[in-house]
């Protein structure tokens, strides 16, 4: 019986049958439906999977005229950072790692960000990241993008101002916990309305607001209002807005943006009120399953993009790499799984880029 050569969601190298693949993009694909009420994927659409992975080739890549679009999350931080935090620890300055994507590595687009990547600690140095933009785009041709996450866990004690709700509701001060997430909401609002447009103002092509989300509902309303607040002050710029998981947790679990509360929501109402907010374009995001095949994980998340791309009026960057987006959760993914869940992403589910 032909095996196949695979991988697991930590990146374990396997070995697989055809009909344990099928099986595993079956069941994720299933999950995935079960969980957004989103349609299942069509038989071509499962063939096309079991082609993609069951390839020979160590790496695989899209038809040509299928190309699309990369933009990136976290900027110099990928050559700058450690691999803990899926860099390289090579030693260059921002200026200098914005040129190398831009002239060694072909990127499309690339950004600025903070050591610390998020709009918090931004805020007390503003004026200094103003200078780079203006430096940097002096050189740069590529659009140039300022990014940062909202990141509202900064503003829970015992880093910021307000109760955290989770510590809170251990000790079942229920209201308490949910004031604290509607005040940091409020708080991380205000902070982008400060800290966007001054970056805009000094150069930047667009802001990127990255794993929106990660602190739970609250995260994902503060960051809509910080949006709206973008696109007020600042009408032509481009506003990129991603994801941190598939669905956006209830840590307060009826906080509302503009009357609808967002816990629970999935990629495909996500987008809807990004697009509402006035991104300009979308960023899905879906979890890596560590335990789970690549199979299994790369139909799940083609199933939940699939259906936000149907849904969205706005192009959706898909979030891809270290555990999102079918990807193995591993400081350095393996080529063969992103090559594969890449061309997936922009086959199967339509991606307009990644």
């Amino acid at each position: 019986m032909t095996q196949f050569y695979t991988r697991m969601g930590d990146g374990k190298r396997v070995t697989l049958t055809k009909e344990q693949i099928l099986n595993d993009i079956q069941a994720g694909m299933a999950d995935a439906a079960d969980m957004a009420g989103v349609p299942d994927l069509t038989a071509n659409d499962i063939e096309m999977l079991f082609e993609i992975i069951s390839n020979k080739n160590r790496i695989v890549g899209v038809e040509p005229g299928n190309e699309v679009i990369v933009s990136y999350d976290i900027g110099q931080l990928d050559f700058t950072g450690d691999n803990g935090n899926s860099g390289n620890g090579v030693d260059v300055g921002r200026m200098e790692a914005a040129l190398l994507h831009e002239r060694a590595l072909g990127a499309d687009t690339f950004e600025l960000a903070h050591a610390d990547y998020s709009i918090k600690p931004v805020k007390p140095v503003i004026a200094c990241e103003m200078q780079a933009m203006e430096e940097i785009q002096n050189e740069i041709v590529i659009p140039y993008f300022y990014g940062a996450m909202p990141n509202a866990g900064l503003y829970y004690a015992p880093d910021g101002p307000y109760g955290n709700p989770a510590d809170l509701m251990r000790e079942f001060r229920i209201e308490e916990a949910m004031k604290a997430a509607e005040l940091t909401a409020e708080h991380l609002a205000k902070d982008i309305e400060y800290v966007a447009p001054k970056l805009v103002a000094a150069g930047a092509d667009g802001f990127n607001f990255d794993t929106t989300a990660s602190a739970g509902d609250a995260d994902f309303v503060g960051t809509l209002y910080g949006v709206e607040a973008l696109r007020k002050a600042c009408p032509e710029t481009y506003i990129m807005l991603g994801m941190a998981g598939e669905s956006v947790m209830g840590i307060h679990g009826s906080i509302e943006y503009r009357g609808e509360a967002v816990a629970g929501k999935y990629p495909h109402q996500q987008v809807k009120m990004a697009e509402k907010a006035g991104a300009n374009v979308f960023g899905p995001v879906v979890n890596t399953n560590t335990s789970k095949s690549l199979a299994w994980n790369m139909a799940r998340s083609v199933t939940f993009v699939k259906e936000c791309v149907k849904a969205a009026s706005i192009p959706c960057h898909v979030n891809m790499g270290m555990g999102v987006g079918g990807i193995p959760m591993w400081e350095t993914a393996p080529i063969d799984a992103v090559t594969r869940c890449n061309k997936a992403m922009v086959e199967v589910a339509k991606v307009d880029g990644v």
